[in-house]
């Protein structure tokens, strides 16, 4: 790796051409797998930019999802290696692309130390030649990786309405439009839980396995929320012969997107014990592998060139002082930066409406909302054209939207078929049935402000990219987004070597003064969410009796950040907003716990 940074995936469309921007730069970068049609859209977009032939891949083509996916991974990756080796060959010296290249990687790198010797050596020394033919050999470009949340895993219905063949499900076809591609030396990540049959399918694919030099062509990271989900996905995989490159911690709330909230454990203890436990978890899936190795490969030697597990972190990381920590701490191999990037017009593929309204965005504005169809928690924007198209057909009377993707089609309620709780259609048939349904009108208010509050994201999410690219007029294209909360602490548009030289400490804090400590963001996102889980809960006793141990454990984790904020400072590291958000989100969680105590209590009655 040529930085201790990448850049994780980020909607469906944000990150979808990022390996484009600075893949050729050596920075890596991850595109979603989610919306092949959107794919579709750029890859006829960017064979127009780089005039290149384009042949679109219909939607009724067979296995036109795998399709798809592939003839744009080909597309990224044709158009990387030719950008990076017009790098590779220019001058160096020359305050060019190819120095920018040495000059972002991080300080302690081998060869930013030798791009520096090189500047310093005098023009007429004969040994300055060499020295710039050995750093343009090194030079590497970023990986282009994907991700697939797994669990999005619909069957999707033939012409005549009928279910198709598992084989063709969104998961399984994504992933074998990834592993039929040409990357090389690339990696999926597989997110947001697991899935077995998912797992299964990967293992017919040769390019997740070593070759005879012991080289992994497409590599697996799996991301995770704890330590024990990584010892599950990684013994299943292994019992398959598949090795884990990298296991990716990310917050479970702290973060864009969808969220999963943990049982009340937070980042610095699923942090602390994955540090704890580094060694078995490194090493505890070889016995497997090599089995696998021995009865179905049949080549144990290939096992023989260490490869070794990378720990990452991501979520909510917001300084240079932060990473220190992470490094020094907890001992991570790298991080991923997000939201930070929205902000950055050379990394990140936005409209510049979406990422004004980012720029503007206050920490009231950007909010954990139910938006999605999914049913999982959603990172939103309140000024989003999304989120002002939806309150105004609401207020016209018109909640819902059509349902021109489907990908998260899946509520039965009404009809035998799936449907997407954001369309119009839903929205029309539940609100009946609660108004038929005997309810208060505080009640029948209350639910329907749940109904309308979902979002048709699926579709949304990909209108920032389109409206830049010109495939869209923004006054059609209602953008969706879904950042992380710390992108309230950056305040405006931020070339890619600000951006980089912040997160290495080079140079003045890019952040607001008043940002507080990621740990900190954490709690005060906690603090609300089990607020609001309480809140909202309906009596079912295993969800009652799972949010009643998420307080005790949330209170328990408090006293763990509260030594953290008591002990040592890396630089300028805000401890003192550690301490702030255990102050005003203990009694908060204390009052909603006896809340929902009394709320359980009621329902045994």
């Amino acid at each position: 790796m040529m930085h201790f940074f990448h850049i994780p995936t980020m909607g469906t469309c944000f990150t979808a051409d990022s390996p484009i921007r600075v893949a050729p730069l050596g920075i890596s970068s991850v595109i979603s797998l989610v919306d092949d049609i959107l794919l579709e859209q750029l890859r006829k977009y960017y064979s127009g930019e780089y005039q290149m032939s384009y042949e679109p891949i219909p939607l009724n083509a067979e296995d036109g999802r795998a399709k798809r996916i592939t003839a744009y991974l080909n597309l990224v990756q044709t158009i990387v290696s030719r950008n990076f080796k017009e790098i590779q060959e220019l001058p160096l010296g020359n305050d060019n692309r190819k120095d920018l290249y040495f000059r972002l990687l991080p300080d302690d790198h081998p060869l930013k130390k030798s791009y520096l010797d090189f500047l310093a050596a005098p023009e007429s020394s004969p040994e300055r030649k060499h020295w710039e033919a050995e750093l343009s050999a090194q030079m590497k470009p970023g990986s282009i990786d994907v991700n697939i949340m797994v669990k999005l895993d619909r069957v999707p219905l033939d012409a005549s309405g009928n279910k198709m063949d598992d084989l063709y499900s969104d998961a399984r076809a994504a992933l074998r439009g990834y592993a039929l591609s040409d990357l090389d030396h690339s990696a999926i990540v597989f997110s947001a839980g697991i899935n077995q049959n998912l797992y299964q399918y990967a293992s017919q694919f040769p390019d997740f396995y070593r070759d005879e030099n012991g080289v992994i062509k497409k590599k697996i990271i799996v991301k995770i929320s704890d330590y024990r989900s990584a010892m599950t996905q990684g013994k299943f995989l292994a019992r398959k012969g598949l090795e884990v490159s990298e296991f990716r911690i990310e917050s479970a709330l702290n973060c864009g997107g969808h969220v999963f909230p943990t049982k009340g454990q937070l980042l610095p203890q699923i942090l602390a014990e994955v540090c704890e436990n580094r060694e078995s978890l490194l090493y505890s899936f070889k016995p497997a592998v090599r089995k696998y190795y021995e009865n179905v490969i049949g080549d144990v030697s290939r096992l023989e060139k260490e490869c070794g597990t990378r720990i990452t972190v991501q979520g909510g990381i917001g300084t240079a002082d932060e990473i220190a920590r992470l490094k020094d701490v907890y001992q991570a191999d790298g991080v991923g930066i997000g939201s930070p990037f929205l902000l950055v017009p050379e990394a990140t593929l936005l409209d510049n409406t979406t990422r004004t309204a980012l720029v503007n965005a206050t920490s009231e504005e950007l909010y954990l909302s139910f938006a999605s169809p999914l049913g999982a928690p959603f990172n939103n924007l309140y000024t989003s054209g999304s989120e002002r198209a939806r309150r105004q057909a609401l207020a016209e009377n018109h909640p819902g939207t059509a349902c021109p993707k489907g990908f998260l089609r899946n509520n039965t309620e009404f009809t035998p078929y799936p449907v997407c709780t954001a369309s119009a259609f839903y929205q029309k048939k539940k609100a009946e049935a609660l108004r038929n349904a005997g309810l208060s009108d505080e009640e029948l208010e209350k639910e329907l402000a749940i109904v309308y509050e979902k979002s048709c994201i699926c579709d949304q999410l990909g209108n920032a990219a389109l409206i830049a690219c010109g495939i869209k007029a923004e006054a059609d294209a209602p953008q969706a987004i879904c950042p992380g909360p710390g992108a309230a602490y950056f305040n405006r548009e931020y070339s890619l070597t600000e951006m980089v030289d912040h997160f290495y400490g080079r140079g003045k804090s890019l952040a607001s003064e008043n940002r507080p400590h990621f740990f900190a963001e954490e709690i005060r996102i906690y603090t609300e969410w089990f607020a609001k889980a309480v809140a909202r809960y309906d009596g079912d006793p295993d969800y009652g009796k799972w949010l009643e141990e998420a307080g005790v454990n949330l209170l328990n984790a408090l006293e763990f950040c509260l030594d953290i904020a008591r002990g040592k400072r890396f630089g300028n590291e805000n401890l003192e907003s550690i301490t702030e958000a255990v102050q005003t989100g203990k009694p908060r969680i204390e009052y909603a716990a006896k809340v929902l105590a009394a709320k359980i209590s009621s329902n045994r009655i």
